[in-house]
This record gives C-alpha cells, sequence and structure tokens, in this order.
C-alpha cells in the first residue's frame, strides 16, 4: 500500500469515526484553535517549528508599561497585516459553518483571532481571544476597524517599508531592529490614549462576558469538539473541563498531544482542513 492510499485511508477513518460521534451526541458546540486556521497560511505557536520557537508573543504587561515594546510591537503587526488580512477561509471553517447550518454545530468558541469563521459564514461565533480586525483604546475604550488604523500608521510613516516578512500566528512578523527605531505609533484620535490591537495578550484576562457565554454554550450542546487546539492556555482548557463537569463527551481533533487527551471520549491526530469536510460531507449524506 502506497503511502497516498494509506493516508486516504486514515482520512477516511478519521472522518468516520468524528461523524459517529456527533450523530451519538447531537447538537456540539466547538472549540478551535489555530490549527483550524494553519492550512490558510496563518501559523500557530505550539507546534515543531511553530511560531514560538522563533519568537514569544508579547506580554500584555510588556505591552502597557514599555513605548519601546509598543513600537516594536506595532512595526511588527504593521509589516505582517496585509498577509494576515488576506488569509482566506479553508475547508474546516467552511465545514463547520456547513455543520451549523444542518444545526450539529449550536456554537462555536475560536480561539483564533483572524475573523476566519465569521468569512466563511459562520454566525454562532464567540471570538474568546477578541479579533485583530478590531483596535482599542486602553483609555477611552473606542473600537475602531484595524484597516483605519492601518491608514493612520502607513501616513506617520511614509516611506517606511520593511524587508519581506513572514507572519506569526496574531498578525506581527519578524525584524531587524534598525526597522523598528524610526516607526512612529499613533495615539488615539479620540483621547492621545494608547492603542492595542482588541485581543487578549499573553498574560491579560480573558473578559468575563466571553467566559460566561462560552460556558453557556456548553451548556446548552450535548457534546464538545475541540478542533485545532492543544489546550495548553487554560482560557480554552477550561471548557473541556466544564463539559467534563457536566458529564458531556469530548472529541479532539488536533495533531499531536493536547492537555484533554486523558479527558476526551475520542481523540482523532489529523488536520482539521482535510477531516472536517469529509464529516460534513458525511452527514449531509446521511440526512
Amino acid at each position: 500500500m502506497n503511502d497516498a492510499v494509506s493516508a486516504a485511508g486514515a482520512v477516511e477513518r478519521a472522518a468516520a469515526a468524528l461523524a459517529g460521534f456527533v450523530s451519538r451526541h447531537g447538537r456540539i458546540a466547538v472549540l478551535t484553535g489555530a490549527g483550524c486556521s494553519t492550512e490558510s497560511g496563518i501559523p500557530d505557536y505550539r507546534s515543531p517549528g511553530g511560531a514560538w520557537s522563533r519568537h514569544k508573543p508579547i506580554q500584555f504587561g510588556e505591552f502597557v508599561r514599555s513605548a519601546p515594546a509598543r513600537r516594536r510591537y506595532w512595526a511588527r503587526s504593521f509589516a505582517g497585516w496585509n498577509r494576515f488580512a488576506a488569509a482566506a477561509p479553508n475547508g474546516a471553517h467552511v465545514a463547520l459553518c456547513e455543520l451549523e447550518d444542518r444545526g450539529d454545530v449550536v456554537a462555536l468558541i475560536t480561539q483564533n483571532v483572524d475573523g476566519l469563521h465569521q468569512r466563511a459564514g459562520s454566525r454562532a461565533v464567540i471570538e474568546l481571544h477578541g479579533s485583530n480586525h478590531r483596535v482599542i483604546c486602553l483609555s477611552c475604550a473606542v473600537v475602531a476597524p484595524r484597516e483605519d488604523v492601518q491608514e493612520r500608521i502607513r501616513a506617520a510613516n511614509d516611506g517606511w517599508a520593511p524587508h519581506e516578512v513572514a507572519i506569526a500566528p496574531d498578525g506581527d512578523a519578524a525584524l531587524e531592529p534598525a526597522a523598528v527605531d524610526s516607526f512612529v505609533v499613533p495615539d488615539c484620535a479620540r483621547c492621545g490614549g494608547v492603542l492595542k490591537p482588541d485581543v487578549v495578550f499573553f498574560g491579560e484576562n480573558v473578559p468575563k462576558e466571553r467566559v460566561e457565554r462560552s460556558f453557556a454554550a456548553v451548556d446548552v450542546a450535548d457534546a464538545l469538539l475541540v478542533a485545532g487546539s492543544s489546550l495548553a492556555v487554560f482560557s480554552g482548557f477550561r471548557f473541556v473541563l466544564g463539559a467534563r463537569e457536566r458529564g458531556k463527551p469530548v472529541a479532539i481533533l488536533s495533531i499531536g498531544e493536547t492537555r484533554g487527551d486523558a479527558i476526551a471520549e475520542l481523540k482523532l491526530e489529523a488536520k482539521c482542513g482535510v477531516v472536517l469536510p469529509e464529516v460534513a460531507s458525511l452527514l449531509a449524506s446521511r440526512g
């Protein structure tokens, strides 16, 4: 048996197992992580060779305290934005939308900040970690579209053009220090405060309202599917623990070991963008 045939058989088996899980347990809540977006060209942090191995993400405390740190962050984020914003939904996003349309998915909790679930058509989305497509002022809390802020940054840095860069999961990019030194970061147009992407940085708490909405989604669902997350951070893992406490089965579709493997009724190691479309097709064929 050649490798291609073997791989195809593995995908079929994984899809059949996950379709069976959904059929047995009814309406599911889904928790998605970076593994849902890697096939759209947005890297993750924790896989072998992931972004974490190349550079560490900025911490919230450092961003708040240090103007040089903010300048470095915004220079990198500005440089990586066009490629990040151009990413398109892949088969995983489309399949989850189809499952929502069928009534199989009642809520989609995402740790991703790329907005690709909404672009694919999903409606019941809870953005646990916020969205990189918005910018918030840390002083007056006004929220602005990221594209508007990009234009202000572009105007303040006329002629600033770094070399071709590789993006990271949150849309930033590695730059040489010399490219950062001259970068100008605009303040809030309303109050002069510090601008920050409307995402939860490392070291920052997820807003209580989002956590409550996510637990409410687990409450109304019959089961939980984790797709593309290692569950390394507690912000997502808490919902797996919550499902267990509520007696609700958990399935995990993610490459590599996850923090929830011992809890899961079903653990599958395969790409979300390959397996989830097959799952949607199988369920559609069953009516």
